[in-house]
């Protein structure tokens, strides 16, 4: 038992029992002994002093009852000193190797008497105490002259460290005796001999000196918690009395020095928190007295030593956040007093030795983020009935999760996320009543029977937990009302991402110290409970993606004045945005996208400036202008208020937004130009505007922006486009949909701009001529115009069979074999008519591709590549399936081998949503809203829309059908498969209106008029199975309808007239042509 001398920290080793409370008193190096009175100790007499002190810790506050001793001539030197009494060695030697500027002499066999294999060097040093130095000096105490040279090593380990700003090494001077400076506690036993070197948490810097090796009566080193760095001295081996060794938290390099060894009665070693490496050297197996041993968080790498199972006496050991592998060594079950086990983060393998979970003293076991496997015994609360905390997330187990951890009935942690456990979660967690944290998450926990969240129940008897985490996992079944009693100590709820399904319970405000809750990514239906206003000390509310509907309760904003994070996005949410928004003051997210919101954008939202994160109101159905207090929200990263009905002028106090890096305003009706004011945000990395009524010239400044997308598209801007910055790059700019522009980079292919000149003032004598001579030239060059333009439609057709190699990347065959891993089977994601699509990744461009792979062994394949590249080359247009290249050569046998490499849709086809086969419960998780199937509408009109009026020349697709309509991320439609498209040159449109022409009757069987099979004329522009399915979502009853109107079996469809206007999209009708 050791006790606390005034100015010192108390010290005595640990208990046999370790604990992380004792962790912590043990890593702090501060030990109090029980019921002793500090103020008693000057009241006692001497002999009772000695008393305290049985343990040979000396007190600088005992008097000192030897005479002052002054003017000796011992002369030392720090590390090899000359000695005049006794029979010290002149000079040292380690490791029986001679070091520099030493010699090896017959008193080295001193050292190897005190039981040491090797001394230390020698450093031929300057003396910091000599002869001269001042005795008389004030404050001076006079010591034995034999015992200085601890004081020697103290002032040269001073020398290497830099203070504090706590300026605890400024008590270290000549004028103090070195058993009086701060962090220093000297022996009794043996009078100035130092045993304690505590600087722990005084934000120390430099390196610690090899002249540690003196103080040879050490028992206790800790430096923990500063920044010192370098090597830790292999002088420290010297040491064969110490006992404890503290250099946690700090930035010591290299490796351990092997001679730390002969410490040989160290009790503990903490190591963590710095970076070391190399090797954990099986010598440490001869630590027979060691309890703890901590060497995580360094760059320790190798396997673990199997000699380690000879550490009898150790009680914890941890080896968390290195770079170890290998297995776990069955040697470590022979360490029966094992009860803190901790190797997470690191890269061990293979199955944990059964016997280790045989060992009953384990009280906390922690293999997180490794590459275990394997099932856990099913016995395990019963073989480890005093486990505490149980950690095993990150790996790879499988298998039910053991029904006897409720035997273990200490258990407060079980932490078993990211694995692969399956099955149900046991009832009998229930027992477990100093549960604090139940964490499941990300696994495949679940029966999908529909009772899987019965457990939740079980868990009322809880009444300590904390944590309870089932995300993302396949539970099944509605939310019980019984959530509402769980514990109120609950912190964190998340059952997001699982397939829970009818309504969150009132009661859920009784869990009034909740912090997080998610339930998004489920099914849950009906209105938000304004209960949920009742958890004032919410921080995250995450019930995205479900079903939820009615209005956003207002109580939100009224009381959860702490929320950070706001996620209601994708639900069937209706009504305003409450201005009590306003009062969440730290909110730094909210998003409220993809709902059916009206009304306009409150003020008081823009109110927020904690706002970082960003603002998601996009995909709603809001009204108005934009407020001008945008501008307050100077710290917001992203802002989407896309897809909305928002008019006005852009405000120009957006340019107060100076952090903003995405800014998403397409799909509205902004007029105006854009402001200057934008030049402000220089940080933007994407900028879409398309699909407004915008105006004026595109700002140059723009080029100058890290802008990776600029999106413009849609809009009335004129002028000339700029070359800077993005818009050099293709791929990160659209400007179509614009007619007025000009200029551009080639690729863009906008006409030349028209450089006009300047206005002069000329006498009417010289204006008439010039006038008519300019007429007369401009009719010779519009006739040469003409002439060159008709000749240039007569021969527009291209040569090539490829896409314009100045457009498209290039890519080869076994690039192609490469992304799509050979052509697997796996990769498969569709067959054709003319060949197969593969999804892929392209390695040149780092993207997900598909590729059509023509099969050139069926008649018309070829001319269906060729009439794809010829449709494709030019077309640009948001609903169009993207084209990325294409590639027209022979494989590696000869063959010649034709393929299309496209953006990859995500969502699959329309096709896919309207007709997949499901059961009934799940039909209504899968249907595609009214609200959905008419955007798909607008998309695939805004197709045709493009393919017939605005692009040259003008394409007919002729193949239209569900499955030839794709579906990205956001749900936009995509049309795709122009394999039979038919390519109109401008005489041939104009005739057609007048004339039938059989050649541009096409398409697949069930998909062309019946009326053009009987041939009768129909004008094709979309299909009425589409538009009829979109409606009713059932294709059976469109086939019944074809069947009774025409009297045939097969599914067909015929075609009517689009409107020019896209506004009149709602006025169509599907009558038959009889024409």
């Amino acid at each position: 038992m050791g006790y606390r001398r005034r100015g010192q920290r108390e010290f005595s080793p640990p208990s046999d029992r370790w604990s992380l409370q004792e962790s912590k008193r043990y890593t702090d190096s501060e030990y109090k002994a029980p019921n002793f009175d500090p103020s008693r100790r000057f009241s006692l007499s001497r002999r009772r002093r000695h008393s305290y002190y049985d343990n040979g810790y000396y007190s600088h506050h005992q008097q000192d009852t030897h005479p002052p001793r002054c003017g000796f001539q011992q002369q030392y030197v720090a590390y090899g000193a000359k000695y005049s009494h006794g029979n010290r060695p002149k000079t040292y030697d380690h490791d029986g190797l001679r070091s520099r500027n030493s010699k090896v002499t017959p008193e080295t066999s001193t050292w190897r008497s005190l039981g040491l294999s090797s001394v230390l060097p020698t450093y031929n040093r300057r003396p910091v105490v000599s002869s001269d130095t001042n005795c008389n000096a004030p404050g001076f105490r006079h010591r034995s002259s034999q015992n200085e040279s601890d004081r020697v090593a103290l002032l040269n380990i001073k020398l290497l460290i830099k203070d504090g700003p706590l300026g605890m090494l400024s008590s270290w001077n000549n004028t103090v005796h070195h058993c009086d400076w701060q962090g220093i506690t000297c022996s009794m036993r043996h009078r100035d001999r130092v045993t304690v070197l505590d600087l722990q948490s005084q934000k120390l810097e430099g390196t610690l000196s090899p002249y540690i090796g003196n103080l040879t009566f050490l028992r206790r080193i800790s430096l923990t918690i500063n920044n010192l760095r370098g090597e830790i001295p292999e002088e420290i081996g010297r040491l064969f009395r110490l006992q404890y060794l503290f250099l946690n938290n700090n930035s010591f390099n290299g490796e351990v020095a092997r001679n730390l060894t002969y410490c040989s009665d160290l009790r503990a070693i903490d190591l963590t928190d710095n970076n070391l490496s190399g090797n954990i050297f099986y010598e440490l197996s001869s630590f027979s007295k060691l309890k703890f041993m901590f060497l995580g968080k360094n760059n320790f790498t190798g396997n673990i030593p199997s000699a380690l199972g000879n550490l009898s006496s150790l009680t914890a050991l941890s080896l968390t956040e290195n770079d170890l592998d290998g297995r776990i060594p069955d040697d470590l079950c022979r360490i029966q007093s094992l009860e803190f086990f901790q190797l997470s983060q690191n890269n061990f393998t293979g199955n944990i030795p059964s016997c280790l979970f045989n060992n009953s003293n384990i009280y906390m076991f922690s293999v997180t983020g490794n590459y275990l496997e394997g099932n856990l015994p099913q016995n395990i609360g019963i073989t480890l009935p005093n486990l505490k905390e149980i950690y095993l997330g990150g790996n790879r187990f499988s298998g039910p999760i053991p029904v006897s951890l409720s035997n273990a009935t200490r258990l407060e942690t079980i932490a078993l996320t990211f694995n692969f456990f399956t099955g149900s979660v046991p009832m009998d967690l229930g027992r477990l009543q100093g549960l604090r944290r139940l964490l499941f998450f990300a696994n495949q926990i679940g029966t999908k029977t529909g009772d899987d969240l019965n457990f939740i129940t079980s868990l009322n008897n809880c009444s300590n937990l904390e944590q309870l985490s089932f995300q993302s996992n396949v539970l099944r079944g509605p939310l019980p009302d019984s959530i509402s009693n769980l514990s109120t100590k609950i912190r964190l709820l998340s059952l997001g991402t699982n397939q829970i399904y009818g309504t969150i319970p009132i009661g859920i405000g009784n869990l009034v110290n909740t912090q997080i809750m998610d339930l998004g990514f489920n099914y849950l239906t009906g209105n938000i409970p304004a209960t949920i206003g009742k958890l004032n000390q919410l921080r995250e509310l995450y019930l995205a993606r479900n079903s939820l509907s009615g209005e956003i309760p207002s109580s939100i904003g009224n009381n959860l004045t702490q929320l950070l994070k706001i996620s209601l996005g994708t639900n069937n949410l209706s009504g305003s945005i409450p201005p009590s928004f306003e009062n969440c003051q730290n909110l730094q997210q909210l998003t409220l996208h993809n709902n059916n919101l009206v009304g306009t954008i409150p003020k008081q939202l823009f109110s927020l400036s904690s706002l970082t994160l960003g603002l998601f109101l996009n995909q709603n159905f809001l009204s108005g202008f934009l407020p001008s207090e945008v501008g307050n929200l100077t710290s917001v990263v992203t802002l989407r208020i896309s897809d909305n009905k928002l008019s006005g002028h852009i405000p120009e106090s957006l340019g107060n937004c100076l952090n903003l890096k995405f800014l998403y305003m397409n799909g509205n009706h902004f007029e105006g130009k854009i402001p200057n004011s934008i030049n402000s945000l220089r940080g933007l990395e994407l900028l879409d505007l398309s699909r407004n009524n915008l105006s004026g010239e595109i700002p140059e400044y723009l080029g100058l922006f890290p802008l990776l997308i600029l999106n413009l598209s849609f809009n009335q801007f004129e002028g000339q486009v700029p070359r800077d910055g993005v818009f050099g790059n293709l791929s990160g700019i659209s400007v179509v949909g614009n007619r007025n522009l000009c200029g551009g980079i080639v690729e863009l292919e906008l006409p030349p701009c028209i450089q006009q000149k300047k206005k002069t003032s000329i006498s009417i004598k010289v204006i008439i001529p010039v006038i008519i001579g300019s007429l007369l030239l401009l009719l010779v060059l519009l006739c040469i115009f003409l002439m060159y333009y008709r000749r240039k439609v007569l021969k527009s057709k291209p040569s090539s069979t490829t896409l314009s190699n100045q457009t498209y990347m290039r890519v080869s065959f076994a690039e192609l074999l490469k992304a799509t891993n050979g052509f697997s089977p796996g990769n498969l994601i569709g067959v054709g008519s003319y060949g197969s699509v593969f999804k892929g990744i392209l390695e040149e461009i780092d993207q997900i591709v598909a590729v059509k792979v023509l099969n050139l062994q069926r008649e018309g394949a070829s001319n269906s590549f060729l009439t794809e590249c010829n449709a494709l080359r030019n077309l640009r247009h948001r609903n169009l399936v993207k084209i990325i290249t294409s590639c027209s050569t022979t494989d590696f046998q000869g063959n010649d081998f034709k393929a299309l490499v496209f953006e990859f849709m995500p969502n699959g086809s329309l096709e896919e949503w309207l007709h997949s086969e499901v059961d009934e419960q799940q039909l209504e998780f899968i249907r595609l809203t009214f609200i959905q199937r008419l955007n798909v509408a607008i998309d695939v009109a805004s197709a045709l829309d493009y393919l017939h009026h605005h692009c040259q020349p003008q394409i007919v697709h002729c193949d239209l059908k569900p499955s030839n309509v794709l579906l990205d991320d956001d749900m936009i439609a995509r049309v795709a498969d122009f394999g039979i498209a038919k390519i109109f040159s401008a005489t041939f449109c104009d005739s057609a209106q007048s004339q039938p022409n059989s050649a541009a009757i096409r398409g697949s069987i069930g998909y062309v008029a019946p009326d053009e099979l009987d041939g009768q004329r129909t004008n094709l522009f979309f299909g009425r199975e589409t538009l009829f399915i979109l409606r009713v979502g059932n294709k059976g009853k469109w086939a019944e309808i074809v069947k009774t109107h025409f009297g045939r079996t097969y599914v067909d469809m015929t075609f009517v007239r689009l409107p020019h206007e896209p506004s009149l999209l709602t006025t169509w009708t599907y009558e038959r042509s009889n024409s």
